[in-house]
């Protein structure tokens, strides 16, 4: 048994054993859960990697799980898309692990071995989720995906505790959507197989049922991944929950239910119904320009700076939904690219969260005056990470917005490139705002006066390396951009849209 062709159901095994493992080891001595958890995903990180590199060179891989054949048993599908959200997820769970360290230490002292076993199974469940080609299984790993995610938002303090209450109450009713719209295909099928959904709709197009099913489905998957105005759950969530906790959820949750979106509309119901013959796209696409406004100046309105980030993921959720309902090549292409992207960015913001909680205790935007002098490298990632949210070149953000801008013209919905734009703006205003206050705001003593002597305090290693590898990382993928897209993007957009 090789590692390479046993690498699909290995990504996912090992952070299983791992979670099962660290409970074990919490028992004997906590020491040991850090370096277990981060050796499971690392391993699961080599196994993505992998996987992927077998997609680009031989294309697609099943893996049946137990031998038995679909439509009957579970099978593992890797292409280039979920291969390349594998590798997304595998990366940004192993950053933040690392980075989690000192910060679990300082919030949650006393829950290390539950925090771990719930993380790790939150990746696993986002990694399961991914790979699955069945539409139940997915149903299954979005559940254990969504408990872990409550009860790691539910350590933070009390306010955290309310915020994951309404996370749990939304969330079972977007998981109670999915599974109601999953049943309707199955009573019409009799399959719950994708590719084999695949196959059979198309003689059933003529059905409401088909429509009402994947409207279920929609809005099922639009509540877990907070697209306006089904976002209610998250600003709190995301805000009270540990500093290490959110740098997990926060960049990967929104994401992964993004491809589960996308995944749904090509392999279980096809480009030609969901962009031809129900409709649709105009409606949504219009609902994803309100959402990016709207989450845009919600952000700007704030001055708490972590409740700020979580308004930006709303807006870019509207990004990527709108880009995949373009009908356009160049659009689908760009809200893909963008799955990747803003992955990275709000890992990179919110890992500079987390940092400027563990030093200052607070995440106010005036808890970061003066930040720059005494912390340069971990304002230096920063900015990587506000440019590339803005998208100025060569960062990974101006290069998917540019392909999501060319998907708007090619299609002519100029209202989205218009959003997309004034969006940036608003992006350019509150993050030039953030970078006056830490660059050139001078910190004020408990006094009021200015405090004149600055030495230099950075975080700890474990915090301040996985904040410089993501940021150096948002240039990398910028500059590579282009391959990226030929080598993978391309294989996974339809070839019949314009």
């Amino acid at each position: 048994m090789s590692f390479v062709k046993q690498a699909p159901v290995l990504l996912v095994i090992i952070p299983l054993l791992s979670a099962l493992l660290v409970n074990i080891l919490g028992l004997v001595n906590r020491r040991y859960c850090l370096p277990v958890a981060i050796l499971g995903i690392l391993g699961s990180f080599a196994a993505s990697v992998v996987t992927l590199i077998r997609v680009i060179e031989n294309g697609a891989i099943s893996y049946r799980l137990g031998g038995w054949p679909p439509p009957f048993g579970i099978e593992y599908v890797i292409d280039h898309l979920n291969g390349l959200v594998l590798v997304t997820v595998s990366f940004v769970s192993l950053l933040a692990v690392i980075f989690s360290k000192e910060s679990v230490k300082q919030e949650v002292p006393e829950k290390i071995p539950q925090f771990y076993t719930l993380f790790i199974l939150l990746v696993t469940g986002l990694l399961g989720m991914t790979v699955t080609g069945d539409a139940f299984n997915l149903y299954v790993l979005l559940e254990i995906s969504a408990l872990t995610g409550y009860a790691l938002i539910a350590m933070g303090d009390n306010r955290a505790l309310v915020a994951s209450f309404n996370y749990v109450i939304l969330g079972t009713i977007g998981a109670s959507f999915y599974l109601l719209g999953v049943g309707h295909l199955y009573i019409m099928t009799g399959s719950l197989n994708m590719a084999d959904l695949l196959t059979i709709l198309p003689g059933l197009y003529s059905l409401n049922a088909v429509f009402i099913a994947l409207l279920l489905i929609l809005v099922g998957i639009w509540i877990k991944m907070a697209f306006f105005p089904l976002h209610g759950w998250l600003p709190n969530a995301y805000t009270y929950a540990p500093s290490a906790a959110g740098c997990l959820v926060a960049p990967l949750v929104t994401k992964v239910s993004v491809y589960i979106m996308i995944r749904i509309m090509l392999s279980v119901f096809s480009p030609l119904y969901v962009y031809s013959i129900i409709g649709l796209s105009e409606t949504i696409v219009w609902m994803s320009v309100i959402a990016i406004i709207s989450g845009s100046i919600l952000a700007l309105a704030q001055t708490d700076f972590k409740k700020m980030l979580t308004y930006l993921i709303v807006a870019e959720v509207g990004y990527m939904v709108g880009g995949a309902w373009l009908a356009s090549a160049a659009g689908l292409t760009g809200a893909i690219l963008h799955i990747v992207n803003d992955a990275l960015m709000t890992l990179c913001l919110f890992l500079f969260a987390g940092i400027v909680i563990y030093k200052k205790g607070g995440h106010q935007l005036q808890d970061l005056a003066g930040l720059y002098k005494k912390m340069p490298v971990t304002m230096a990632a920063f900015t990587v990470g506000a440019l590339s949210m803005i998208g100025v070149p060569p960062t990974a953000g101006f290069f998917s917005k540019w392909y999501l801008i060319l998907g708007a013209i090619d299609a002519g919905k100029y209202h989205f490139m218009a959003a997309l734009l004034v969006s940036s703006l608003i992006n350019a205003i509150l993050f030039f705002k953030v970078i006056e206050i830490a660059y050139f705001e001078p910190k004020v003593d408990h006094h009021g006066g200015e405090t004149e002597k600055v030495i230099i305090d950075e975080a700890p290693l474990t915090m301040l390396v996985p904040l410089i590898i993501v940021a150096l990382s948002l240039i990398v993928i910028g500059l590579y951009s282009g391959d990226i897209i030929t080598n993978i993007i391309q294989h996974s957009v339809p070839a019949g849209l314009l």
